[in-house]
């Protein structure tokens, strides 16, 4: 019965595709910063849903300063105190290098899931799902770095450059982790799981740390080790961060770690598009 009335009135056949449809305009296309900005939203959303996201950024910081300190001051610099001057800056640069890792293992996540899928086929410009996580990731290293500076300060850091080096510190470290997420995202998109991409990660961020100025002055160490720890990137940025932070910036170091970070960007930023513009 229904056939035949559909049948003997177009009128009424079409009804349910204009219902179907919708009667506004079509939406502006977003701009590239909106829609950078809207999946920088997305990834702090997930912090709210997965808050274990936020204790690398909160309790790792907390127990490196507080174990380094009271555990080796005495022994390396005379006093906690004293060792604290000269390590806070570098737990600084080490706990924001360790925390960009997750930029990489964040995508491949999404990649896994076939939500990337989703994303690559909406009409928006297309780095902007990289670009708004690595927004988000700025967010995340400004919030370490508030942790590690506040509980120094609290401990009996004392920055003889103030607030102003203070801030000049943290600007530079966020340049260059900004520069190394490039890495990370490159990895991401081309490992083939998460935990693959932490493994990989933590193996090149171990010796880049550890064999670094952060904790110890590097004329204790064997000459080789030394070769390595002067070209060291992390080296360059835990310098300048102790030069700014204690009013003797030293202009040299902090071009090095200008320059490691465009080195960076222009290695791997292209890299990862590519990677990106790849079917999988």
């Amino acid at each position: 019965m229904t056939s035949t009335l559909v049948e003997a009135d177009p009128v009424l056949a079409e009804a349910p595709l204009r219902s179907a449809l919708s009667a506004r305009a079509r939406p502006r296309r977003p701009t590239p910063l909106q829609a950078s900005l809207t999946f920088g939203w997305r990834a702090m959303l997930k912090i709210k849903h997965v808050p274990m996201q936020l204790f690398d950024v909160t309790a790792f910081p907390i127990m490196f300063v507080l174990l380094y300190t009271y555990l080796f001051g005495g022994a390396l610099a005379g006093s906690p105190s004293a060792y604290l001057q000269d390590l806070l800056p570098g737990i600084l640069v080490m706990t924001v290098a360790w925390i960009t890792m997750y930029t990489g293992q964040a995508l491949n996540t999404d990649i896994s899931k076939g939500v990337f899928d989703r994303f690559r086929s909406l009409g928006i410009w297309r780095p902007a799902v990289l670009v708004g996580m690595l927004l988000a990731d700025a967010l995340r290293y400004t919030l370490a770095s508030l942790v590690v500076i506040g509980l120094g300060v609290a401990l009996g850091f004392r920055p003889v450059g103030g607030p102003v080096g203070v801030v000049l510190a943290v600007l530079l470290l966020l340049v260059f982790s900004f520069s190394l997420s490039w890495v990370w995202t490159a990895v991401g998109l081309r490992m083939q799981t998460p935990e693959s991409v932490m493994q990989l990660s933590m193996t090149v961020l171990f010796p880049l740390t550890f064999a670094s100025n952060v904790f110890v002055d590097p004329s204790t160490m064997p000459g080789w080790v030394q070769v390595f720890v002067r070209v060291n990137p992390i080296t360059h940025l835990a310098s300048a961060a102790r030069g700014l932070m204690h009013g003797a910036a030293v202009g040299s170091e902090i071009g090095w770690v200008l320059l490691w970070s465009a080195a960076l960007v222009v290695a791997f930023a292209p890299i990862t598009m590519r990677l990106y513009r790849a079917e999988r």
